[in-house]
C-alpha cells in the first residue's frame, strides 16, 4: 500500500515511488529505466508511440508486451515503420500480441513518416524533444506525489503536443506527451524520497544535451 507521501519501503529496504507496487517487472523498470535521460531517436519514437497504445490503458499492459510491439513495429526503427502499408496494418490488427486497436497502429505508421521529416529539419528526434526541455522555473520546487498528482499535464507537454499535432502527429495529447517527458527523462519525476531520485539527477546533470 502506498504511503501517504507517495512511497513504498520495498522488501530490499529500499524505498520508491508508489506506483511498481511489489510487481517484479515493474520494479525493474522503475529501477532501471523511467526516468533515466534518453537521447536515442528510436527508443525515443517507440516510447511516444508506446505512449500512445497506452492511452485508455495501464503502462504495465503496455510494459508486457513491449517485446511483442518491437517484433510487430520493426524493433521501432522509423523508417522501417514508414514504409508498412495496407498488408502490414491488416497483419498487425491480426496480431493478439500487441493492442489490435486499427487508429493507433495506423497513427504509429504516420508518425514514423513525421519522425522522418522531423529528422531532416532538427537533425535528430533527440534534438527537438530536448530542446523543449522544461527550464527550473517551469517545474515544481518540490516533486511529491501531490504535486504529479494534480497535474497530469504540463504548459510544457502541452506546448509539444500542440507543435506535434501541427507537424502532423497523432494520438500525442498533453498527457502523452507527459508522460513521455517523465520516462524518457526530460524531467525527474521521482519523488522526493525515492531512491532513484538522486540516481537520475545525476544522469541529468551528466547528460550533454544534444543539439
Amino acid at each position: 500500500m502506498a504511503h501517504q507521501n507517495g512511497l513504498i519501503t520495498g522488501a530490499d529496504g529500499r524505498t520508491r515511488c508508489f506506483w511498481p507496487g511489489d510487481l517484479p517487472d515493474y520494479l525493474a523498470y522503475h529501477d532501471e529505466e523511467w526516468g533515466k535521460p534518453v537521447t536515442d531517436d528510436t527508443r525515443l519514437f517507440e516510447k511516444i508511440c508506446l505512449e500512445g497504445f497506452q492511452a485508455g490503458l495501464s503502462w504495465l499492459t503496455i510494459l508486457r508486451k513491449r517485446e511483442n510491439f518491437r517484433a510487430a513495429f520493426a524493433g521501432f526503427d522509423f523508417r522501417e515503420v514508414a514504409r508498412f502499408g495496407d498488408a502490414d496494418i491488416e497483419r498487425l490488427v491480426a496480431d493478439k500480441g500487441i493492442i489490435r486497436h486499427r487508429g493507433k497502429i495506423v497513427s504509429t505508421i504516420n508518425n514514423a513518416s513525421r519522425a522522418i521529416e522531423m529528422v531532416d529539419e532538427f537533425g535528430s528526434l533527440a534534438a527537438y524533444f530536448w530542446s523543449h526541455e522544461p527550464g527550473p522555473a517551469e517545474r515544481p520546487a518540490i516533486v511529491d506525489h501531490a504535486t504529479l498528482s494534480a497535474n497530469p499535464t504540463t504548459a510544457v507537454s502541452t506546448r509539444i503536443s500542440k507543435d506535434l499535432k501541427k507537424r502532423g502527429w497523432s494520438f500525442v495529447g498533453p498527457t502523452t506527451v507527459y508522460a513521455f517527458m517523465q520516462a524518457m527523462g526530460l524531467v525527474n519525476d521521482h519523488l522526493e524520497g525515492c531512491c532513484r531520485r538522486a540516481e537520475v539527477e545525476a544522469m541529468r546533470n551528466a547528460l550533454e544535451r544534444p543539439k
